[in-house]
């Protein structure tokens, strides 16, 4: 079956909100607040300008008639030193100023009428504030410190995402991991075809950017901002990392094997098999020309073998242990002579055998301060994995390893995820009043199969209880399995600021194309009752069977009107 769908979705918005609850955008951050004096009048024109430490970004604005200010699309983290003026007072400083991803931070300030010379009040801020007053919604933020400090297994999100309280670390609320909406510097990076996994990479156990090239982390479950949409779970957005004015890199290396885990569970005490892991990885990032154009680098690469499965073949000296199938070694061996002797096939190992995964990720990110009211960056990142899997568990009976049942090695398969992705951002403030935002990327997803086995038939034998007890030849859903999504998206919001509101109108236009073909049946399928049908070729259902004139291992079957599919 193949199949080619098209999907064109164009979103409208318009917000009014209140001044000290907005919340700018998906990938940016916003500083309001409200200039006074010691009487509590308010202040204007007074000049409000925000620095972004490490790069030198610069962002300004100007009290309104009521003292309130705002500052929209700044780029998230800090330190920032906010420095509020005005003439007659004392100039106002703020440091230390960290702003949250997707969450307005607030600077009021109170300043005292000053002689002829002006001194300054500077302040500092906690960025670890438990308690934020301009939070609305469910959500949570989790910083580069979080990001850290955290303990991960796998280096994946879902570790750091399980700080939710309504959260497992991938099921929000209770509700479906496929009901999220998962996003990196405002791209979409769902698994919109809808498969297995909610993002790209799942699949092959892969994350598609690596953990260090992550700058924030928000996850929203119930965010008042109309532009956070397409989700009942939550919205899991990240951000990554852009270059500063000071070179910064890093290196790491990662290694897990038998010998740094435990062999008892309980009081249960068994020998660990063979298994690596490593994780090689780098990030460099820095300025090119110092406070105007800045890059960020980072590459990773993972290789893990394991053992595929746990299940070993009774003997007749193991029965009854923990692990042993009620299938016999006897009979495997003879059904493995017989195919490397008479067909030629070989169809591997039946236990003790391992499977590998491997990805590599590249992400590549340059941010250009055009000017004092102009921005803009370049994001690329790319995913090349692969993994091998067991046949599936429970699909058309199920072929995986089970306590009565043993495929052999090459019924297994390799299944693959690459992954292209370019996103622009332009940022804009014009007079004080009006501010821009503008994200238009595209994302190629290309999801395959390969089967280890070479062209041969579906077998399936069963035992006399009637259980699928040995299967081999070819995987039967992966041999031309092909999923294919392109993602084209734009979308651009442009923000009014009135004294205590900011009106907001925006349009988003997303595309999903996607071609699919799965052949379930693209080479025969043999049942046989029992071992010995097999041998001698008494298939089920078919009492004048004959392999050597009903087989052609080079000739697809076509039983259900579908067709070979090649990706070029």
């Amino acid at each position: 079956m193949y199949q080619k769908i098209s999907s064109l979705q164009i979103v409208l918005t318009m917000l009014i909100s209140f001044f000290d609850g907005y919340s700018q955008g998906v990938t940016t951050s916003s500083i309001s607040g409200k200039i006074v004096d010691k009487d509590g009048n308010s202040i204007y024109p007074a000049n409000i300008v925000a620095i972004h430490t490490p790069s030198g970004t610069m962002y300004g604005a100007i009290s309104q008639s009521d003292g309130y200010f705002t500052m929209l699309n700044m780029r998230i983290g800090g330190p920032y030193t906010v420095t509020i003026s005005y003439v007659g007072y004392q100039t106002f400083i703020h440091e230390n100023v960290f702003l949250k991803l997707n969450q307005a931070t607030k600077v009021d300030a109170t300043l005292v009428q000053g002689s002829n010379t002006l001194e300054e009040i500077i302040i500092t801020d906690d960025e670890d504030a438990l308690f934020d007053p301009d939070r609305k919604g469910a959500s949570t933020n989790i910083g580069q410190k979080q990001i850290i400090t955290m303990p991960t297994i796998k280096r994946s999100q879902k570790d750091l995402t399980r700080l939710t309280p309504q959260s497992d670390g991938n099921s929000f609320g209770g509700r479906n991991n496929l009901y999220n909406n998962f996003s990196v510097d405002g791209s979409i990076f769902n698994n919109s075809f809808g498969l297995d996994f909610a993002t790209p990479g799942g699949q092959t156990d892969a994350q598609p950017v690596s953990l260090d090239a992550i700058e924030q982390i928000q996850v929203s479950l119930t965010p008042f901002d109309v532009r956070q949409g397409g989700f009942t779970g939550a919205g899991v957005n990240a951000v990554t990392k852009s270059g500063t004015n000071t070179f910064l890199s890093s290196v790491y290396f990662y290694t897990k094997n038998e010998k740094l885990i435990g062999k008892k569970v309980g009081s249960t005490e068994s020998p660990n098999n063979d298994f690596s892991d490593n994780q090689f990885g780098f990030t460099i990032g820095g300025p090119i020309i110092k406070n105007k154009l800045f890059f960020f680098i980072s590459g990773e690469t993972e290789k893990r073998t394991e053992l595929a499965h746990g299940w070993i073949a009774d003997n007749g000296e193991n029965t009854g242990q923990a692990n042993v199938t009620s299938v016999l070694e006897s009979d495997l061996i003879k059904i493995q002579t017989r195919l490397r002797d008479y067909w030629d096939y070989n169809p591997g190992a039946f236990q003790g055998y391992n499977h590998k995964k491997s990805n590599n990720k590249v992400l590549a990110k340059l941010t250009w301060n055009i000017s004092k009211t102009q921005s803009f960056s370049i994001r690329y990142n790319m995913l090349d994995a692969w993994k091998d899997d067991l046949p599936h568990p429970e699909a058309v009976i199920g072929r995986g390893p089970t306590s009565y049942r043993m495929p052999f090695e090459n019924s297994s398969y390799r299944i693959f995820n690459k992954i292209h992705s370019v996103m622009g951002e332009w940022t804009s403030t014009y007079n004080n009043r009006w501010s821009n935002k503008l994200l238009a990327g595209y994302t190629s997803f290309r999801d395959t199969r390969d089967p280890k086995s070479t062209p041969f038939p579906v077998v399936d034998i069963f035992d006399a209880h009637g259980n699928l007890a040995i299967t081999f030849g070819s995987e039967m859903f992966s041999t031309k399995n092909v999923i294919n999504q392109d993602v084209y998206q734009f979308t651009n919001d442009l923000s009014y600021i009135t004294n205590k509101h900011i009106i907001t109108g925006g349009i988003t236009i997303e595309r999903f194309y996607f071609e699919n073909c799965f052949n379930l049946f693209y080479y025969p399928w043999d049942t046989f009752n029992s071992v010995d049908d097999f041998l001698h070729n008494k298939k089920i259902g078919d009492p004048n069977y004959n392999p050597d004139v009903d087989i052609d291992f080079n000739q697809q079957v076509i039983e259900s009107g579908s067709k070979p599919f090649h990706w070029s």
